[in-house]
């Protein structure tokens, strides 16, 4: 069966994005790379956090929006004893409270209760829209913000070790080194104003890392410098693009089918699909081993959710 693929086929680009950019200014960076304007991210990182940014050129935009639903894992360092509007350390001080002589089992009781399954209140200074604007817009206009709770899943939260000192402002504070594993959505300046919050002293995110997204971890990301002398250099491979094929087989189940079944998914059929283990989407891929589409099981048939050979 022949297909008509498209002359721009695109894929994934994992990006170890440095502090003080924004999401989006990565991706302004990378369409001058890659020379395209189609090119979207899969789950923002807010301007103070480095590391995996999922970056889509071409048709792998398709992917981003599944992708951004994957487990992602953290390293990050708390700060107990202040408080900021925009729980981390972009913002303004907002409480401060001498936070030396906290027992280790109180900062552990503290982070078992926001550890699994938790609603949790996303920061007021973020992107979530109430009542049709951003959060973050109505707080720089003095607004009282309520955003209502909504549940994560945070698998694990570990402080790996406590050092007490002492902020700039002169306030004893007490810094955690933490990892955190979980589900999108999930703030983890939310985690350290709340974790502060529960021990009565406050708290903030100084620094935030992130070490993967979904399948994809730190060992396949590159800087913006490293990207950008890969594009330069004539005798180099170009921008390194992981095929679209090769992002779904890492990120989601697997699923060969035969050539008539190929037919008819691309045709729009909805054809038996078997039972895979979890709920989220399933790549099909052709005898060929091209990568057709992503599909879903709905009511033991698969849903095209997009399709990428024609």
């Amino acid at each position: 069966m022949k297909r008509q693929q498209s002359n721009k086929p695109g894929g994934l680009v994992i990006v170890d994005k440095p502090s003080g950019f924004t999401s989006h200014d990565v991706v302004a960076k990378m369409r001058g790379m890659a020379r395209t304007r189609r090119v979207g991210h899969a789950g923002t990182l807010d301007p103070m956090a480095t590391g995996v940014l999922v970056l889509g050129l071409e048709r792998a935009t398709k992917l981003l929006g599944h992708l951004a639903l994957t487990e992602k894992e953290y390293v990050g360092t708390i700060r107990l004893g202040q408080t900021t509007i925009t729980d981390d350390a972009e913002g303004e001080i907002t409480e401060a409270k001498a936070a030396h002589g906290l027992a280790r089992e109180d900062i552990d009781a503290g982070v078992a209760q926001l550890t699994g399954a938790i609603m949790q209140v996303p920061s007021k200074v973020s992107a979530i829209k109430i009542d049709g604007k951003r959060s973050y817009a109505r707080v720089r206009k003095g607004e009282d913000v309520e955003i209502p709770a909504r549940p994560v899943t945070v698998s694990s939260f570990a402080v790996h070790s406590v050092q007490e000192t002492e902020a700039e402002d002169g306030t004893p504070v007490t810094d955690l080194l933490v990892s955190v594993e979980c589900s999108s959505g999930t703030y983890i300046r939310a985690l350290a104003r709340d974790l502060g919050a529960g021990l009565g002293v406050g708290g903030h995110l100084t620094a935030l890392r992130r070490t993967r997204v979904g399948p994809y971890k730190l060992d396949r990301a590159r800087t913006l410098e490293q990207l950008q002398a890969a594009v330069d250099d004539p005798e180099g491979g170009g921008l390194p693009v992981m095929p679209v094929g090769e992002a779904a087989d890492a990120a989601f189940t697997r699923w060969d089918v035969t050539e008539a079944q190929a037919r008819l998914l691309l045709n729009g059929a909805r054809i038996a699909i078997p039972r895979f283990e979890g709920d989220g989407p399933v790549a099909a891929f052709g005898p060929d081993g091209a990568f057709l589409a992503l599909v879903e099981n709905q009511g033991g048939k698969a849903k095209s959710l997009a399709v990428f050979a024609v």
